[in-house]
C-alpha cells in the first residue's frame, strides 16, 4: 500500500515541480539607457498610475520678468494589472500601497517622451511599513500619457493660479536580487 501512494506522491511533485519551471518572472522593460535599472536589481511589482498632476503659475527662476507653470505634486491612484486599486502616489514623491508600507525617492534620470511627461528612474529611499514598498531599490515611470504643463496663459494676471492636467504612467518597482 505504501508503493502506490509514494508513486502518486511523486508524481505530484514531478508535476508541481514542472509548473513552476515553467512560470514566467517579471521581466525588465526595453526602455532608454538614461532610466535603465543598474544590473542587480529585478522587477518586483508593476502598477498603472491614474490620476492629476497639479502645477502652479509662478515667475520663472531663469528669466526675470517672464512666468511658467511649474510642477507641484501628483495625485494619483495606482492599479494592479486587474484595475483594482493597490496604492497611491503623491507628493514627496512617495508610493503608498494599501498595505501601509510606503517608499519616497530621489529622481535620477528622465528621457523625452513627446506628448507627455518624460519617463523617469527613481532611486528609492528605504521603506517605512512592512509590505509591498519593502525592499524596493529603483522605480522607473514609462508609458505615460498626459501631465504636462498647461498651454493656458501664465502671467502676471493669474501669478499662483493652479491647474491641474490628467495622466496616467505605468510605474515599474524593483528590488535588489
Amino acid at each position: 500500500m505504501t508503493q502506490p501512494l509514494f508513486a502518486l506522491t511523486s508524481v505530484a511533485a514531478a508535476v508541481l515541480i514542472t509548473a513552476c519551471s515553467t512560470m514566467t518572472e517579471m521581466k525588465a522593460p526595453v526602455v532608454p539607457a538614461a532610466i535603465a535599472v543598474p544590473a542587480g536589481n529585478k522587477v518586483a511589482l508593476t502598477s498603472v498610475g491614474i490620476g492629476d498632476l497639479t502645477y502652479e503659475c509662478r515667475v520663472k527662476a531663469s528669466a526675470a520678468g517672464a512666468f511658467e507653470w511649474a510642477f507641484v505634486g501628483p495625485v494619483a491612484v495606482l492599479y494592479d494589472g486587474k484595475k483594482a486599486p493597490i496604492g497611491k502616489y503623491y507628493a514627496g514623491p512617495t508610493w503608498e500601497s494599501n498595505d501601509g508600507s510606503k517608499v519616497t525617492g530621489k529622481q535620477l534620470a528622465v528621457s523625452p517622451n513627446p506628448g507627455a511627461i518624460p519617463l523617469q528612474l527613481v532611486q528609492a529611499n528605504p521603506a517605512t511599513g512592512a509590505g509591498a514598498m519593502t525592499g524596493v531599490t529603483y522605480i522607473q515611470r514609462l508609458n505615460t500619457v498626459g501631465g504636462t504643463a498647461p498651454t493656458d496663459a501664465c502671467g502676471a494676471d493669474n501669478l499662483a493660479a493652479k491647474k491641474t492636467v490628467k495622466y496616467q504612467a505605468d510605474y515599474i518597482f524593483y528590488k535588489a536580487m
